[in-house]
Order: C-alpha cells, then sequence, then structure tokens
C-alpha cells in the first residue's frame, strides 16, 4: 500500500498532539497531587485550630489580675506583732523604733533579733527598705 503523503502529516500530527496531551496530562496529575497533599495539611491543621478553639473555651475564667497574691508572713507571733506595730504607725521605721513600739528593752540582742525578721520580711516582698535600716510597707 502507498502512503499518501496527506494522511500522513495529518497521523504525524495527531501522533504529536496526543504526546503533547499525554505529557500535559501528566504535569496536571502531578499538580494535582501536589494541591491534595496540601489540602490534607490544610485539614489537619484546621482540624487542631478548631480542637484548640474548643479546649480554650472549656477552660476556667482566670482570677483577676487586680489581686495580686499576698506573700507568705511566717506563723511565729513575733512577725505577726512586727507588722501590727506598722499598721499602727503607718510610717517607715527602724529596728530600733519597732522595739520601742513592741515594749522590748532597747538593747542589741533585740534591736538585731527585729533587724533579721525585718529583713526576712524584705526578702520575702511584705516589707521594702527604700534606704539601708528603715523599713515599711510596700507602696508607702
Amino acid at each position: 500500500m502507498r502512503e499518501n503523503p496527506q494522511i500522513t502529516a495529518v497521523l504525524e500530527y495527531v501522533e504529536a498532539r496526543e504526546r503533547e496531551l499525554e505529557e500535559q496530562a501528566g504535569h496536571l496529575r502531578g499538580r494535582i497531587e501536589e494541591l491534595t497533599a496540601q489540602l490534607v495539611e490544610f485539614d489537619a491543621e484546621s482540624e487542631n485550630l478548631r480542637v484548640t478553639h474548643k479546649t480554650l473555651l472549656a477552660l476556667p475564667a482566670p482570677a483577676p489580675a487586680g489581686d495580686p497574691d499576698r506573700p507568705d508572713v511566717p506563723d511565729h507571733p513575733a512577725y505577726q506583732q512586727i507588722l501590727a506595730a506598722f499598721a499602727d504607725t503607718g510610717q517607715p521605721m527602724r529596728a530600733r523604733d519597732l522595739c520601742q513600739a513592741l515594749d522590748l528593752p532597747i538593747v542589741p540582742k533585740n534591736t538585731e533579733g527585729i533587724r533579721s525578721k525585718l529583713k526576712r520580711l524584705t526578702a520575702r516582698g511584705i516589707l521594702a527598705e527604700p534606704e539601708p535600716g528603715l523599713f515599711t510597707p510596700p507602696g508607702t
């Protein structure tokens, strides 16, 4: 059979077009796989966000921020007496002043004992020491 040049040209065109379409279809299939993988990731992240949202809504409301925690005051009665003396006077005091306020004899043993208690209260944030040896409740 003799080949017809017109039919040969048409067949070559059809074959070339088939190859082009197969190449384009392969490219699109690859793109579809990439997009499907991205969609799976987006769906997973969206689900995580929904769970997080639901969890956050289920949490109890936090305590009001305006009520700061009060530091723990030692249980010993001497500390209670010191704090009561500060509450009564409302002024900064030195260890010697506290000895007088607590009706203790002003001797080195008492003033040093009171001073160490004042330093302990300062370390816990219950008292402040604006200058060396002068103690006051914070904020005054």
